[in-house]
């Protein structure tokens, strides 16, 4: 079994990483720059993120690393340019040469938002043209692994399903994004209330789903493999929003009449365009990887028994 460092494991994806990696028999250590306010379910280990040298202490023994933390203050991102490049290129570099150094594996965790959204099930070649501010830092950073990682591989993910792992509230409620989309409607119906589905030009309104467990189980047969390049983990199906929301109300019996479609409240618009079909191909990543068939469907069921059950489903074991 490896020993694998995570950036990001107090975060909603990096924490199902870290859970799933536990399960399947990985030592998992969160580098982390602040103690937390309660105990990590695996070992920490405090690191400086402005310091290469930090860091590799960090990683020493480690045999990858999965960078997950983001910078999530998107308005900031906005006004501070040079705050938001290092806080994604610049750690993404530093992470790079302190794996390099202790000769790990790098693992970036990228997004469908490095697509414009002009195109349609988007295959692992396609480089991204991001239309916001957001996807282009992730961009460049997956350009850090490329050139710079003496063995790297950058996972992007789409419409992440799931429940946060270390927090005691759930993730955060519907955005223009599909990320929450799938819990925040599940929660609102299963309490009777209505559920507005956003529609409109400001708003991701096609994807290829994931589930955050699946995507752990995945992450860990590219650590196992020790697998290089691009890879998209994401399910097998591309839907819309509305079609999405109309899915998840069959799989989990609920009722579809509390469904409402609308605009998104001003507030709630992220600061930049966004791409209106995000979604990925997987058949490249299904090749190397060696997987198996990821319905939406069985992504959904499986979300369905880890809500009802509280244990992480996955489908790739």
């Amino acid at each position: 079994m490896a020993k694998i460092a995570i950036t990001g494991s107090t975060g909603f994806v990096g924490g199902n990483i870290a859970k799933v990696l536990q399960l399947k028999g990985h030592q998992v250590v969160g580098l982390i720059r602040r103690e937390p306010a309660s105990p990590l379910p695996w070992a920490t280990e405090l690191v400086d993120f402005d310091s290469v040298e930090s860091i590799a202490n960090g990683l020493s023994g480690v045999d990858a690393v999965v960078h997950c933390a983001i910078a999530n203050d998107f308005n900031r991102l906005v006004d501070d340019r040079e705050f938001a490049y290092d806080a994604f290129v610049g750690l993404t570099k530093r992470v790079t040469l302190a794996a390099n150094f202790q000769g790990a594996q790098t693992i970036l965790i990228s997004t469908d938002w490095i697509m414009d959204g002009a195109g349609h099930l988007e295959p692992e070649t396609n480089p991204g043209n991001s239309i916001n501010f957001y996807g282009y830092l992730k961009g460049l950073s997956e350009q850090v692994i490329h050139d710079l990682a003496d063995q790297g591989a950058v996972c992007r993910i789409a419409g992440v399903m799931g429940r946060h792992q270390t927090a005691a509230e759930g993730p955060r409620q519907q955005d223009v994004g599909f990320g929450y989309f799938v819990y925040s409607l599940v929660e609102a119906l299963s309490r009777g209330d209505e559920f507005t589905v956003w529609t409109g030009p400001n708003v991701n309104q096609i994807t290829s789903p994931s589930l955050a467990a699946e995507i752990g189980a995945q992450l860990a047969r590219v650590i196992e493999l020790g697998a290089t390049g691009t890879f998209h983990l994401v399910g097998d199906d591309a839907i819309g929003r509305v079609e999405l929301a109309e899915r998840v109300c069959e799989i989990f019996n609920l009722d579809k009449s509390l469904l409402r479609q609308g605009l998104p409240p001003e507030s709630e618009l992220f600061p930049a365009p966004v791409p209106v079909d995000s979604s990925l191909a997987n058949r490249h990543t299904k090749t190397v990887l060696n997987l198996g068939p990821t319905s939406l469907d069985d992504l959904l069921r499986a979300f369905k028994r880890e809500l009802e059950t509280g244990e992480l489903g996955y489908l790739t074991n």
